[in-house]
């Protein structure tokens, strides 16, 4: 089982759909291969080193945290189901009112979705979201890290650099 990294008052928690196979695995958060989560990481400025999957219990250091909003492994985010999500993302707006982080970066536009209760044909654009869901705590929402998406790199890290100029130069009032 993947464990969550997280903590009270953290700068940022990430939010993935869940563990895959390689991750589960492993007991570590984007371990799978062809994940670009911990270069995005590295690449943005996020962190100052470039860290690995079994390095993820490092990621308090910089204030970083990682959940997932169904904690059950499958192959792929598509074996998820609408249900499924959804009372994930139920239970995820109860973990982020405790935990209380500046921001909560959502890896893929479908997670956010389920957090906030839309459905699955309402637009979402990537980046920082104009709704507060939780007073206090800013929604971002990011391209997902996985090999898997057709997104090429750079466009993922432009929105992972947006996330870093975020926190590193404020975010203002709520």
């Amino acid at each position: 089982m993947v464990q969550d990294i997280v903590g009270v008052d953290m700068k940022v928690i990430f939010v993935g759909y869940n563990p895959g196979r390689a991750s589960e695995r492993s007991g570590h958060h984007f371990a799978g291969p062809g994940n670009y989560f911990w270069a995005l990481l590295y690449d943005s400025g996020l962190t100052s080193q470039r860290l690995t999957a079994d390095q993820d219990g490092l990621l308090p250091y910089w204030g970083i945290g990682i959940t997932n909003v169904v904690s059950r492994m499958t192959p792929g985010s598509s074996d998820l189901t609408l249900d499924e999500m959804r009372r994930g993302g139920e239970a995820l707006h109860r973990k982020l009112l405790e935990f209380n982080p500046q921001v909560s970066a959502f890896l893929g536009k479908d997670i956010y979705r389920a957090y906030r209760g839309l459905p699955p044909s309402c637009q979402v654009s990537w980046g920082l979201q104009d709704f507060v869901t939780v007073p206090g705590i800013w929604d971002v929402v990011l391209p997902n890290p996985s090999r898997r998406s057709t997104l090429p790199y750079a466009h993922r890290l432009r929105y992972f650099r947006e996330l870093e100029g975020l926190l590193q130069y404020g975010l203002g009032e709520l």
